[in-house]
């Protein structure tokens, strides 16, 4: 078993309007759901889920799941995930607690990307014609997409490297939104991997119904 898990659940959920990770799916809540794809995988260590309060009672019982509470930001939460992660575990992966589709074939994935380059993410290509826009949605100008990648989690990363750029973070007060910008900040580049199934993050109240069906349609597995 090489690779700790983080998953970070310590949001306000404002766009949603509700609690999105309490919220039930498929018979089970969100976060559950999320956490389930770690805990049964064999190369899974231990799985930390950074928290509010209000969820611990909900969280499922099991010997490789410990929670620890979330901070005021992002990264102070990512920060007190890998404080409290085992300190022997040569990998470390970061996942949305609002992605509960990931599927066990690109977690694999993104880890032997990692074992090759050190720091590995789940992405896709954005295929949609981008455009920038100003305050008033008033479009200014058009966006080559050629190369864009939208980012996805888990992000896996030799312990080392993430430990370092998180304390590096923490210390300079960075504010960063995902593990592949914290690396930036210590110089290190991310391989990409791209992702050619449904990982959704769970943001707006119709992507509760849009999870629902992809976990039970039946031309969907998580394999």
């Amino acid at each position: 078993m090489e690779l700790g898990v983080i998953i970070v659940a310590a949001g306000s959920s404002r766009r949603m309007g509700f609690d999105k990770l309490m919220h039930q799916l498929a018979g089970d809540t969100v976060l559950n759901h999320t956490i389930s794809r770690f805990l049964e995988l064999e190369t899974v260590a231990e799985v930390v889920v950074v928290c509010q309060p209000s969820h611990i009672e909900s969280l499922p019982k099991h010997s490789k799941l410990k929670h620890v509470l979330g901070g005021a930001e992002r990264h102070l939460s990512v920060k007190a995930g890998l404080d409290a992660l085992s300190k022997n575990t040569p990998y470390i992966a970061v996942h949305d607690g609002a992605r509960p589709l990931i599927k066990d074939t690109q977690i694999h994935n993104v880890l032997e990307t990692a074992k090759k380059h050190k720091a590995a993410a789940s992405a896709h290509p954005i295929t949609d014609t981008v455009k920038r826009a100003n305050s008033d949605n008033l479009i200014t100008e058009s966006v080559s997409r050629e190369h864009l990648w939208a980012m996805e989690t888990p992000q896996i990363f030799a312990a080392n490297l993430l430990n370092k750029a998180y304390q590096k973070i923490v210390n300079e007060d960075c504010l960063v939104t995902d593990e592949v910008s914290a690396l930036e900040a210590i110089g290190v580049a991310t391989k990409l991997v791209k992702n050619p199934s449904s990982n959704l993050k769970i943001t707006y109240p119709e992507d509760i119904q849009l999870a629902e069906y992809l976990l039970n349609s039946t031309s969907t597995t998580l394999n």
